[in-house]
Formats: C-alpha cells, structure tokens, sequence
C-alpha cells in the first residue's frame, strides 16, 4: 500500500526523515519496502509571470514571451502555446533544468531568436487534467494556485509528497488507511496520536421521504449505515484532497467520489454512493442474489449474479455487488442532486468468494476480505457527511440509518507477564509491557487486556508476546536457543563443500546448480560409446518426460548445457563450477550409490587448457595438494588434449578441451574446457590444517636454467627432478619460456626455468648455489637432458 507522509503527519508528529522513518516503522513490524519523493526527476523548474507576448518574426505559429522570475533581468523564451495571457502565471523550465520524464532543457535559437528555457504543461511535469482540471490538456499549464515568482514548481502546486510503500500482511487490516498506519507510527516513534471526531450538523426535513433499508442476510451482513445527502453540488475536488488522492495512487474524479475515495484510505472503511433518482421507490435491501439476476457494474461489463452473491438492491433490481462494485446506472452522474452514502461491514468469505467469482478486484473488496472493523462504519460514514458539508457539496436530509446486527461482546485476553518472558525469552518488567500495550490503545481490566477492536489479530497470550516483543525492539532480544532443541551446525562434509565454493568462487568462477537427471540422449552427444558403463544409469518410475527420465552418471552434460545456454545467449565468456552428484545403480534393492563430484567449464577469449589447469592447480593448493597431469584418451575430450588428474600418485579425475563435435552438438562455436574432480577422493587427502610460517630473514637466490629435451618430453617430469634435487633450498621452480626452432635440433625443445632458492638459517654462498644446480644437471642427464649451450 502508497502512503502519504503528509497525510500521516497530520494524526502524528514525524520529526525525522524519510529514511529513518522507513527503518523505524520497519524494526517495530511495519516494513516499508521503499519510498520516493513526488516530481524527484524535476529539478530547476520554478513559478515565472508572464510580462509580455509576441509572434514570432520568423514563425506564424511560434510566440515570444519574456517571463518575469523575481529576478532583475526577464527571461526570453520562445512557445508555440496559444492560451497564454499577460500576467499569467506559468512552470518555467531554466536552462540545464530536468522535466518529470529525464528531458534536459537547454537554451537554444529557434527560428533565429534565443530561448532561454521552456514554459511546462501539465503532462511534462508528470500530471493529468484530474490533478489540476482547471488546466488545459494541451496548452502551457497557467496556474491559479498562491505561489511566488521564481518559487519551485514542486512546491508551489504541491508535488512535494513523500510516498511511503508498505509491505502489509493480510492480518493486519486496520493498517490499511492512514490512520491505522498512524496508529503504529505513534507507537513506534512515542508519540501522540491525533484523533479527529467529525461534526455533522443535522437538519430533518419533514417534506423529504426517507429510504427504507432492510438487511435480510444479517449474517454476511452484520452492520449497514446509510445517510442521505439533499442538495448535492458535483464539481470538481478542492487541492487538499486532490494532493492526498494523487499521492496514494488513486485518480481524481469529482469531489462526491473522491470524499468516498478521501474516506476509505483515511478510514479503511469502503463507501458508496448512489443517486437517489435511480433507487425504485426509495427502498435499500442487502439480499442474496436470485439465479438469474443481471447487473452491469461501474466498468460497464453485464454480470450474471448467483445465489452465493450478496448484492443491494432497489425495490426491482440490483444496484451494486455488496463490497465489490457498485452498479452502472445507480452510481453519481454529473446532474445528480442527492445521494444516499452507504457505509456497511460485509463478511470477509463472502467477498472474497464473490470477488474471485467475478474476477472483479477492487479497493473495496480489496480490504472488505481482510476482514473490517464493524464499529468504524458509522464514524467513517459521519467523517464523510462531514467533508461534503465542508466543501458546500451537500446538506444532510435526517439522521444517519443505522443497522447493527453484532454483538458488543470486547476480546479480553489474560495479561501474564511472566509467560510472556518465558515464551520470549527476555527479562521485561510487567511496567514495561502495560506502557508498550497501552501505546496500542489496550486497556486493562485489573488482570486482563481489552483489546481494541480494530485489532482482530490479537486473540491470544501469543499474540500479546508479539506486539510486545516488536515495540521493545527485536535486536534488545538476546539470541537463544529454545528449549529442548539442540544447536544447528555444518557437518565436517559441509564445511569442505563451502570451503570449494569459497574458494573457486574467489577464483573467478561462478556456481551452478542443475537437476540431477537428464535424457538419454545426452550420453550421445557427449559421444559416450554404446557400451560404456556410464550408460547404465538409474532409471526413474514416474518421470515428468523423456528430458528427465534416467539419474546422471556424469555430470558433464549438465555443464555443457549451461555454457551452451549462456553462449546462444551472447555472453563472451563463461567461468562456472558445480557441486554435483552423480548415480551409479546397485542392487535392486537398494537406493543408487551417489558420488560427489566438482565439475568446472570454461570458455572465451582468454581461457585455453593452462588457464584452466592453472585455475585447477590453485584449487588443489589451497587444499595442500598438488597434482600430476598424465595424457590419456576421452571420447568427449580432444584427442592429445586431455589428461588425468593425479594426486598422491591416484587418479582424481579427469582435465581438457572438449571434442569439437560434442562442441557442436550443444551449439558451441568455440573451444570449451572442463575438468571433473572426484571430491569424495579429494576429501580423504585434503589438509584442513593451517600452519604458521614466519617471515623469511635471508635473501633469496634466482638461477635460470635454459635445458633441451624431447618433444614429447612433459615439462612436469623435469620440475619433478628439480623440485627433488634441490631439495629444502627449492623455495619455487617456474617455467617461463618454451622455444622450438632453428637454434636447437629437430625433435628437441628449450625449456627455461626460473629457480628461487633460500635458505632458512643463513644467506646461500655461491659454492651452495652451484652445487644444486649441478646436482640437478647431474640428475637430468639420466633422462637424456642437457643444458642448452
């Protein structure tokens, strides 16, 4: 629900912000999901007089005007509006000045003369004829209102609210109107709230013939009122309600309507308003409706009423769908003369149910299903006599009609504060909790608590613990754990599962999360062979279809079905990971054995197999491991592009460039790149633990060693010989060059490595130094690698 902080300000002084108001009311129950200020887009938009008018030399339909902003020198500006006057005054948009939809002005020539700026209308200031309906729909905006030259527009026409959007539940209705919306926030904020009891000044006419009112179905309609209202004067709203009409979101019509509208977001209590010339033979009767019955209602539309429907009808038909909407021809025209104002409580099922029946939602069904105060129909139907009287719109003709069918029985609710501490948790003191309930406007009976009746949330000590519980402050409550429950906490596994999340996450990549069954047809186009095991899969009873009928046992289609989806969706690169589970079948009787497995793809202009082996290694570091990877053949891998995943001399899983033709099964017009690690095997060898290790007091030691080896000889298998030889001293090895070419032989390469040596207890010597290097040389000469010369 919009509401409007000026509005609230009139039932309670807020002497904060906008924003601090929001996260009050929010802490005490009440959320406000955000608010704005009216006209926020407008900026440098103020009130100038028009001095003086001319055609244009250059422009039969162009005007020039000099506009007057209470400073020493006029602004020219150039329109093409034909309704302005001398002495007019008008929204003048300066140079640089923002409109209601983003539009810049700026100065500019037109036809050879310059224009300082703009003269508004009603639309480029965000506003219809129905905020202002003195204006002209397709002129400049001349305003009649009390402003001062050069004063900002929003204030001068009063686009200056703050909108306030709650987030209300169902159980609260009463906070459905502003009032009730006042009431928490004097609670909130300890203050006073301001209430208002209408005057009426009542007058009977002995000449005038009253209107009988019968209520036959006393249950779905326990309380009916109805005034009737001579001398009836439609025109249009005065600015007041107007400003609070717009600001809530609701449309001004004419000032009968919209007193209906005013009183229902001020109140919360629905009102109608019926000519009297339409009623047949000035009779009122809530009744169901008659299989059969017909009304068009007030959009126009011919409903078919049912037994279930309860409606108000004349003395032949029906008027209006009670709560729901009134009907077509019994609403207020523009000669109406008099009316009758009906305020009524209609039971909340039944409009519930009419309303979904007709697919017909209103404001008035809207709060009527929430459930209403049955003892604010009078006063909310007084508070709107009230308002005609004020605007001149109408005479009261006798008193109200007032039928009252409920029982004035009060809900008492035993007041023991010490159940309350227990159920919450909290030490309060009993003086505390009676101040915080009688800030709700309950009152006490020695030991019980008399509940408003406004408030039909409020039925039991449960009840009572919540309302004292958000006016003390949830954050003064300590945490505790409820008795009888033990602690929630991450198992050791969970942990683990976090841990990688964590850190593939700060390592660029983003998680998925996909079902964990598939077609058959996705081993086909990962080109699994026909008689692969993985093909023996778990096979589902009652599938939702062929797409989702076997349980995965790899994950890898489910990750190239989501960097295909992002490649036709035109991402440029993709860097995901998923926590999977994969099923192999057992006995028959037994449920699928599930195997934990990280699956990682990657595609785009910067990732290729090292990247991805790259982002692999550092995973596994962060675990304390390090890995071998050894070549081997995959039927969804690129042949010679992919290999195992080693750790501690066993097989973990599986790195490389995906097939070319997998690639193009799902779409892929480019080289993707997957690793699958095993991380049940990944759990048994991970290192949790974290050890300290101090600051090195020694400098370190580069050497660069250039060596030729085969072609074919991994890189890997000589920084294990070095990492070996050098032993402690070994700090770290890197490759940082590869050279085939001329200056070596035919099926040899270079390989440069770049080793940081150091030692712990004293500054290397250069006889220390060259004594590793030799070793190593030693060592890889038995695998027929030498220094390059």
């Amino acid at each position: 629900m919009i509401l409007s902080m000026k509005w609230l300000k009139e039932f309670v002084d807020i002497d904060i912000s906008a924003k601090e108001f929001a996260e009050a009311m929010t802490m005490s129950g009440l959320k406000i999901g955000k608010y704005e200020l009216e006209g926020q887009n407008i900026e440098n938009v103020i009130v100038g007089r028009v001095s003086f008018i001319e055609k244009h030399p250059n422009a039969e339909r162009l005007f020039v005007c000099l506009i007057d902003t209470g400073k020493e020198e006029k602004i020219q500006i150039i329109t093409g509006a034909k309704n302005l006057l001398i002495e007019d005054l008008v929204p003048v948009a300066l140079h640089g000045s923002t409109l209601a939809d983003g539009t810049k002005i700026k100065k500019g020539k037109i036809r050879g003369l310059e224009s300082n700026g703009m003269l508004c209308s009603l639309g480029e200031l965000g506003l219809t004829l129905n905020d202002f309906p003195y204006a002209v729909e397709d002129g400049i905006f001349v305003l009649q209102e009390e402003c001062a030259l050069g004063q900002d527009i929003r204030d001068a026409i009063g686009l200056n609210d703050v909108k306030l959007e709650f987030e209300l539940t169902s159980n609260r209705p009463d906070c459905f109107s502003v009032i009730g919306v006042a009431r928490e926030a004097a609670a909130t904020l300890k203050k006073e709230f301001k209430t208002h009891e209408p005057v009426l000044h009542i007058k009977n006419e002995e000449n005038f013939k009253q209107i009988d009112v019968c209520v036959e179905d006393k249950e779905l309609c326990p309380v009916y009122c109805a005034a009737v209202v001579k001398d009836v004067n439609i025109g249009p709203s005065p600015r007041f309600i107007r400003e609070k009409l717009r600001a809530m979101g609701v449309r001004s019509i004419n000032n009968i309507v919209d007193i209906t509208n005013y009183v229902m977001l001020e109140y919360g209590q629905p009102l109608h308003a019926f000519d009297l010339n339409f009623l047949k033979e000035n009779e009122i009767t809530v009744r169901r409706a008659v299989p059969g019955e017909q009304i068009i209602t007030l959009d126009k539309i011919k409903r078919n009423l049912s037994k279930h429907d309860l409606i108000i009808a004349d003395k032949l038909q029906p008027i209006a769908i009670a709560g729901v909407m009134g009907g077509k021809f019994s609403g207020v025209q523009e000669d109406t003369k008099c009316i009758v104002l009906e305020s009524a409580n209609f039971k909340a099922d039944s409009v519930r149910s009419t309303s979904r029946a007709h697919a017909l939602r209103t404001e008035s069904s809207y709060r009527f299903e929430k459930g209403l105060d049955s003892q604010n129909c009078v006063l909310a139907l007084k508070r709107a006599i009230e308002l005609i009287e004020h605007l001149n719109a109408g005479k009261l003709a006798y008193p109200l009609i007032i039928k009252d069918y409920t029982e004035k029985a009060e809900v008492k609710i035993k007041f023991c504060p010490d159940w309350i501490n227990n159920f919450l948790g909290t030490k309060i003191s009993e003086e505390k909790m009676r101040e915080i309930l009688e800030r709700l406007d309950c009152k006490f009976e020695k030991d019980r608590i008399v509940v408003p009746s406004y408030r039909n949330d409020l039925r039991e000590m449960a009840d009572i613990a919540e309302e004292i519980a958000r006016f003390y402050g949830y954050n003064n409550i300590s945490s505790t754990f409820h008795s009888g429950c033990s602690g929630g906490f991450y198992t050791k596994r969970q942990k683990f599962n976090r841990k990688i999340s964590d850190c593939l996450i700060a390592l660029g990549l983003n998680e998925i999360i996909t079902f964990s069954f598939f077609s058959p047809k996705s081993y086909d186009k990962i080109l699994l062979p026909e008689n692969d095991g993985l093909r023996n899969s778990v096979k589902i009873l009652n599938p939702l279809g062929e797409d989702s009928c076997i349980m995965r046992t790899t994950a890898l289609p489910s990750m190239l079905e989501v960097l295909s989806k992002n490649y036709n969706n035109q991402n440029s690169e993709a860097n995901l990971f998923e926590i999977a589970k994969e099923y192999t079948p057992c006995d028959v009787n037994y449920l699928p054995n599930e195997k934990n497995t990280l699956v990682a793809g990657f595609y785009g202009k910067y990732m290729d197999f090292f990247a991805a082996k790259g982002i692999l290694e550092e995973f596994l570091k962060y675990f304390g491991l390090e890995c071998e990877v050894k070549a081997e053949a995959s039927p969804s891998f690129h042949p010679g592009r992919c290999a195992n995943v080693q750790v501690k001399l066993k097989k973990i899983g599986v790195i490389g460039e995906i097939h070319p033709e997998v690639c193009e099964n799902y779409g892929i017009d480019d080289r993707v790149y997957v690793f699958s690690i095993d991380l049940d095997a990944l759990w048994e060898d991970a290192v949790f633990d974290k050890f300290y290790r101090e600051l090195p007091k020694f400098p370190a030691v580069k050497r660069d060693l250039a060596l030729v080896c085969d072609l074919d000889m991994p890189f890997d298998e000589l920084r294990k010989v070095i990492k070996r030889k050098a032993g402690d001293l070994l700090e770290e090895v890197e490759l940082f060059d590869l050279y085939v070419g001329d200056q070596v032989l035919d099926g040899k390469k270079s390989l440069a490595f770049r080793l940081t040596l150091r030692s712990s207890n004293s500054t290397l010597k250069e006889d220390e130094i060259n004594r590793v290097v030799e070793k190593i040389i030693k060592e890889l000469k038995k695998i027929d690698v030498v220094l390059r010369e």
